[in-house]
């Protein structure tokens, strides 16, 4: 009963029998690895480099992707796994150049992760490669026999993850990209009918809109994990960003005209068919992001938006008569939807490889694109090079904590310090109050694990009995332990480490005495660094950066109104500004989310809160291509009424940034007045303006009553914002 009852717990956790399945690759690969290291080849050097080699890069490790790309990424490590391991080696020698070597290794692995996901989940692994090469004995001529071990070990592992027991494919970020466009796509066209008629509209609308909502929070960052986010420097993955903006932005547009649909019929409505060719589009597009698939083309949009805009007032004559304001937002809607789908089809051929050849992206969206990638790489490292930036902090964090245990381990001259350093990498966290979450599972398990090895040491002295036992008690730590909690995967890897050095060296009970003196002086060290190095985790820096964020997204509504009035040059500066904080606060934002929080006290509602924020950039950049500076020069009227609305809007993103700054619960904004209600103040000024004049102000004053519309829907956090659930990396 007991057996059965424990089946099916594991089972429940780990469904499908992923963890199981990776325990059993692992142990396979570590055993035939030791097993003819240790006693084919009767090398232990040779032994622990591989054992600890497969541990490293297959426990430790988090790669993304199906198994032919983790496959690959291991065997392209391989020459920062040797140089990492070179360093370690010939800075044993000493102390302190050991400690200092891993100072810089450990801030620069860590940091690295800024520019390249995937070097996020290799970090952890990378890190032990260079601590267990830098403990003595200083033997620099053992230095081929480790590399030969860590080689074989990444080989093989590399090779069982494509054939044995493979991982399912996992669902990734270009599937979900191309599963929300599906979702905008089917909205737009359940859209399309609702604004030509709205009592023939499909009655499924609002399921087609809450599926539409829910495929859209599956692409946000905040709610994907590290090695999978398209957060790398790459131009690839900063089309995927600017897509998933896109896509965001196309929804609110949608959702807003299907809001304002005529009561009305009309059955030849130009904004109708622009949306039809904007789903057809955004399908097509989305679908373009799989291997192999061809890439989206824009010439059927682009003849709607021109057939949408032979309707729409152009030209060099004056308003003669009332203008239908209300079809001069809704079709001023249309085309700002259209700009974010051109803006997602182009952005979907820069992710899948296509050659730059657009002149829609000459106007500096995608100027990116023609940069090398180590430019690239540069300006995101820069951007977190930044006193308020979350992984600035943990990299230096996790340096200093590293560098301490070394120190202390060499100074204390224990025999095992490597346990030392794994410890404190292993209970440290982003924060002091998740490390103090770890503290207790690492000592408590590590107290069980060693008191049953040291029991076992003392009636077992045959080395043989560790062989036999060696491939259960890696199934069960690497696996079994995983699945039961922390505790246990404590205890049970702790009974491994033993009986793995049980047959490396004659230290007998003392072994499992010495690794409960390192992993609780590793523990204090990992502790200490916690409460000592900004604490608070991404907390802090979160509001910190989220209020710096909005006051930019103010400065940057402003200064492109006054742009357009002509009485500014065109806010290139401010936006780019919105760009470089944009980076920080996601950084912060994605941390915020890996971290827990007490869900007793009130906390912002940050999805809404940068929800808010991210609308500015791609709105800005639509309204500027289509109104460019200047456009309403000259009109004083209008001047006043967009000054006003800037005005009031600027005053609201300042009194939220100030609410966000104290960790407040943002308060109600200030009601927002849409495109219709704003024009019909100065309805009576439209008769007898210029038709263009009209356009670019309806266009500018839709774009500043959506920005304010956006601050209405920040309220309490959700249930998952407040509990402050840790996601999995």
């Amino acid at each position: 009963m007991l057996g059965t009852s424990l089946l099916g717990r594991l089972r429940r956790r780990d469904p499908g029998d992923v963890i199981l399945r990776r325990a059993a690759r692992l142990t396979l690969v570590a055993s035939v690895v030791f097993f003819g290291c240790r006693y084919g080849a009767g090398n232990s050097t040779l032994a622990t480099y591989g054992l600890f080699g497969t541990i490293a890069a297959g426990s430790f490790a988090k790669l993304p992707g199906p198994a032919p790309q983790r496959a690959r990424i291991l065997v392209l490590s391989l020459p920062v796994v040797w140089a990492l391991i070179a360093v370690g080696s010939f800075l044993a020698w000493s102390t302190w150049a050991a400690a200092g070597g891993m100072l810089v290794v450990g801030f620069v692995v860590a940091f690295a992760g800024v520019g390249n996901p995937r070097l996020v989940g290799l970090a952890s692994a990378f890190q032990l490669f260079y601590i267990l090469a830098s403990f003595p004995p200083y033997q620099p001529g053992t230095l081929p026999a480790r590399l030969g071990g860590v080689t074989l070990a990444v080989v093989l592992l590399a090779a069982a993850e494509v054939v044995l027991w493979p991982d399912p494919v996992p669902v990734s970020y270009r599937q979900r990209l191309a599963a929300a466009a599906d979702g905008l796509a089917a909205f737009l066209d359940d859209t399309a009918a609702t604004v030509t008629d709205p009592h023939t509209a499909g009655a499924d609308r609002d399921t087609r809109r809450a599926r539409a909502y829910d495929a859209m929070a599956a692409i946000e960052l905040g709610r994907t994990p590290a090695t999978w986010a398209p957060t790398a420097a790459g131009a690839q993955d900063r089309a995927l960003r600017i897509c998933a903006a896109a896509l965001r932005e196309a929804l609110v547009e949608a959702d807003r005209l299907a809001a304002d649909a005529p009561p009305e019929p009309i059955p030849d409505l130009a904004a109708a068919r622009l949306l039809r060719s904007c789903a057809e589009t955004t399908r097509v597009a989305g679908r373009s992001l799989s291997p192999g698939a061809p890439a989206v083309t824009l010439a059927d949009l682009d003849v709607a938006v021109a057939r949408a805009e032979a309707a729409y007032p152009v030209g060099t004559g004056s308003v003669r008569d009332a203008p239908d304001v209300q079809r001069l937002c809704r079709d001023a809607t249309a085309l700002a939807l259209a700009d974010q789908v051109r803006v997602f089809a182009v952005g979907c051929r820069v992710a899948a490889g296509a050659r730059l050849d657009d002149p829609h992206a000459s106007s500096g969206l995608f100027e990116y694109a023609r940069h090398s990638p180590w430019t690239l790489y540069w300006w995101q490292f820069r951007s977190h090079l930044a006193p308020r930036s979350a992984h600035l902090h943990s990299s230096l964090r996790l340096a200093v904590a590293l560098a301490i245990a070394r120190v202390a381990a060499g100074v204390l001259h224990l025999n095992h310090g490597f346990w030392v350093l794994l410890a404190t990498l292993t209970v440290l966290r982003t924060s002091a109050a998740d490390t103090r979450t770890e503290l207790r599972p690492a000592v408590l398990g590590t107290i069980i694990g060693a008191v049953v090895s040291g029991g076992v040491m003392l009636v077992v002295d045959e080395p043989v009995v560790y062989a036999v036992v060696l491939p259960i008690t890696l199934l069960l730590a690497l696996g079994v332990g995983r699945l039961l909690g922390p505790v246990w995967q404590q205890a049970l890897f702790t009974v491994l480490l033993t009986v793995v050095f049980a047959q490396l060296g004659p230290e007998g009970w003392r072994l499992a005495e010495a690794r409960l003196v390192d992993v609780l002086l590793g523990t204090v060290i990992g502790v200490l660094a916690g409460v000592a190095m900004w604490p608070r985790g991404a907390g802090h820096d979160l509001r910190h950066n989220a209020a710096r964020y909005l006051a930019v997204n103010a400065d940057a509504v402003d200064q492109t109104v006054q742009a357009v009035l002509g009485a500014s040059p065109p806010p290139d500066a401010a936006l780019d500004r919105v760009r470089r904080r944009m980076v920080l606060v996601d950084a912060s934002y994605w941390q915020y989310h890996s971290e827990r929080h007490d869900p007793r006290r009130r906390q912002v509602n940050w999805g809404a809160v940068l929800s808010a924020g991210h609308h500015v950039l791609p709105g800005a950049q639509s309204l500027l291509r289509r109104n460019p500076p200047g456009c309403l020069a000259g009109w004083p009227e209008a001047a006043a009424l967009l000054a006003d609305s800037a005005g009031r809007l600027r005053s609201a993103y300042d009194t939220l940034a100030d609410e966000v700054a104290h960790g407040r619960t943002a308060g109600p904004a200030p009601v927002s007045m849409t495109c219709v209600d704003q024009l019909d103040r100065i309805r009576p000024l439209l008769r007898g303006a210029d038709l263009q004049s009209v356009r670019h102000l309806v266009e500018v004053d839709r774009w500043l009553a959506a920005l304010a519309d956006s601050l209405t829907h920040i309220q309490r956090p959700t249930a998952d914002e407040s509990a402050g659930r840790r996601r999995e990396p």
